[in-house]
């Protein structure tokens, strides 16, 4: 069975995204053991989805999963989160400059069409709306590529620097400028430009990378 390419949030993901949040802006401090049956009574769920969330906040380094005490929470350091997010960005470009060379005509279209939609999003200043629309843009490039492997592992990789990039989108000002980001790669993208969409892919994702670590300074602060 290959793995879940559909960038629709499951329950699972929806939890990992909550946990994470109150991670990252320090409501769950780092040593603060996550109890499987208190998370599944708070969110309403079984303990099957919270499993889930947990073993994916645990690939990004949020938590730790201890024998005999369960899941405590992590810390991830600044060098593990930049190798995630050099990996990152090395990916998606690669799937940037194939989807330069292969996507179809309705692809490009599409692609434009989701892009656009962001724009709105990013005036009104939605920030989860744009997030989750953000992982669709980010899904139809790695599906535009047509490499099948390349996709899963792009996605798999991105589950893991996901609670990082949504962080991000809370500084001031951080989607209007990620949908200008965006606006470079899909230009380079349409006009069948391989080197320069894997260029402005780089530098989107660096960038993401930066706001990020803007957020993370002034929570720490």
């Amino acid at each position: 069975m290959g793995m879940r390419t559909d960038p629709n949030p499951t329950l699972a993901d929806k939890l990992a995204t909550a946990i994470a949040d109150g991670i990252l802006n320090g409501t769950l401090p780092p040593g603060e053991r996550l109890d499987e049956v208190g998370l599944a009574e708070q969110h309403g769920v079984s303990r099957t989805p919270v499993r889930e969330a947990l073993r994916q906040l645990a690939m990004s380094g949020l938590i730790d999963m201890r024998p005999r005490k369960g899941a405590i929470v992590s810390k991830a350091t600044p060098e593990e989160i930049e190798s995630l997010f050099v990996a990152m960005a090395e990916m998606e470009a690669t799937c940037a400059r194939l989807a330069a060379m292969s996507m179809t005509p309705i692809e490009r279209r599409r692609l434009q069409a989701r892009h656009e939609s962001m724009v709105a999003l990013a005036a009104a200043g939605e920030t989860e709306a744009y997030s989750d629309a953000n992982v669709a843009f980010h899904s139809a490039i790695y599906a535009g590529a047509h490499n099948a492997p390349l996709a899963e592992y792009a996605m798999s990789l991105r589950r893991r620097v996901g609670p990082f990039r949504r962080a991000q989108f809370r500084m001031d000002g951080r989607l209007l400028r990620s949908n200008q980001e965006h606006d470079a790669v899909v230009r380079a993208i349409l006009s069948g430009d391989a080197t320069g969409a894997h260029a402005a892919m780089i530098h989107h994702v660096s960038l993401v990378e930066d706001a990020f670590e803007a957020f993370a300074a002034i929570n720490a602060a």
